[in-house]
């Protein structure tokens, strides 16, 4: 249905954390899935915090860069996810995010790919949440920010994190407006840990309100650093039942913007076009407990190719876009001096087989944006994984004896710490103190 974006600022107002919730509340309809996407360039945060470190770091954004140089972007990225459905059936999915920020800089050129790649899946049956962090709305992975249906800014209500959160929410309305999908994707979450109101704060910014989470450490801390999302006492939390009114929110405002800015489409209320999911992608990823690590290889869901490649659309001769005039090459319109007719136009003109028929002859229509072709494979699942590993074992009985008969003195006579050569010239002129003293202190 949508591409959500979750962007989090300074003094670290969860945004992690209310994107896993969004994650486990979001409703669902039957064939539908949803994919969270830790896309934070700082680096994730959900496998040593909510998965406690049971799936191994090997999964996960770090290895997209290297799939895309290779042009195998589309393939490797249901390699990548981890099933976090409770009942094991694939249908809330994580790509994990990178395990060091010094890993970002080789995705520079990946976060465009993915951005296409995540609106042919949003297309396929997947609805998106990308996790974007603090700062992954600037810099090279802000056309994530861009492409998405909404931005959901995460606020807490105190006067430092209203105070920090002023100048980010204007720079990126100006930067959706220059170059994103309009500043009124934007919207807030609010975090309930101050004092003001979230109508306050949503009349303060000029920006919709779209949920107030509660400030429940005890149940937030299940999402950050692990716990039982299964326990009906989890489930029924204030901060899962406000979650889940979120969504809706965020839902209705996705259906209002598409349908302002597609007249022709749809009302609001008319039911969803069923999934293009092939049959034996939707059994196989609808199984019990979900396919395992040792399923069937990739299977191919029917996409229609692009009418129009994407290395050809820019150079190939055509009209100008819905319908608009073509011009020469000296800027002249029809009619005019030195008008000269585009290449489709010309005498004995036969357009490519893969080319659109011109727009405005006959009952064509403007050529419009075509997925590329997703393939599904299998998803590792979170059950069955080695558990967390166990504490290391203590030393050995005659270990700690031994330490015990040596006693402090042997100890400090084997680990003496070396005096440094310092004249007493030395001292008066350049250390007002006993460099001795100052080491014995460290």
């Amino acid at each position: 249905m949508a591409v959500i974006a979750v962007v989090g600022g300074p003094g670290a107002p969860g945004a992690t954390t209310t994107a896993l919730a969004l994650l486990l509340a979001w409703p669902l309809r039957p064939g539908r899935r949803i994919l969270l996407v830790e896309a934070d360039p700082d680096g994730g945060a959900v496998l040593a915090g909510a998965l406690e470190g049971r799936v191994e770091a090997v999964y996960g954004l770090r290895n997209l860069a290297v799939a895309d140089r290779r042009g195998l972007l589309a393939q490797t990225i249901w390699e990548q996810l981890i099933d976090l459905s409770p009942e094991g059936n694939a249908e809330r999915l994580l790509l994990p995010g990178l395990t060091d920020p010094a890993q970002a800089p080789g995705l520079a050129y990946t976060w465009e790919p993915l951005a296409e790649l995540l609106h042919g899946i949003e297309q396929q049956g997947y609805d998106v949440i990308v996790d974007l962090g603090r700062s992954g709305a600037t810099g090279t992975s802000a056309v994530l920010a861009r492409r998405a249906d909404v931005v959901a800014v995460t606020v807490r209500s105190t006067l430092r994190g209203l105070s920090a959160a002023r100048p980010r929410l204007a720079a990126l309305g100006e930067d959706l407006a220059a170059a994103g999908s309009g500043a009124d994707a934007l919207g807030l979450l609010l975090v309930a840990e101050g004092p003001y109101s979230g109508a306050e704060v949503s009349r303060e910014f000029g920006l919709p309100l779209l949920g107030v989470l509660p400030y429940a450490t005890r149940t937030a801390r299940v999402l950050s650093d692990g716990g039982d999302t299964t326990d009906r006492r989890f489930i029924r939390s204030e901060l899962m039942r406000t979650a889940r009114s979120a969504a809706d929110e965020v839902q209705l405002l996705v259906r209002r913007r598409r349908q302002r800015l597609a007249p022709n489409a749809a009302p609001a209320g008319a039911p969803a076009v069923a999934s293009a999911v092939a049959p034996a992608a939707a059994a196989q990823l609808s199984a019990p407990g979900g396919p395992g690590p040792a399923a069937a290889g990739p299977v191919a869901v029917p996409v229609a190719p692009p009418s129009v490649p994407v290395s050809q659309a820019s150079s190939a001769p055509g009209p100008a876009p819905y319908g608009q005039p073509a011009y020469g090459p000296t800027g002249q319109g029809q009619g005019q001096p030195g008008y000269a007719p585009p290449a489709h136009a010309q005498p004995g003109y036969a357009p490519p087989a893969h080319a659109h028929p011109a727009y405005g002859q006959g009952e064509a229509e403007p050529p419009s944006y075509a997925p590329p072709v997703i393939t599904t494979g299998p998803v590792a699942p979170l059950a069955g994984l080695a558990p967390q590993p166990a504490a290391p074992a203590p030393f050995p009985a005659h270990v700690q004896a031994h330490v015990q008969a040596a006693g402090p003195a042997e100890d400090e006579g084997q680990y003496r710490l070396q005096q440094p050569m310092v004249t007493n010239d030395q001292i008066e002129d350049r250390y007002p103190y006993n460099p001795g003293e100052v080491l014995r202190a460290r």
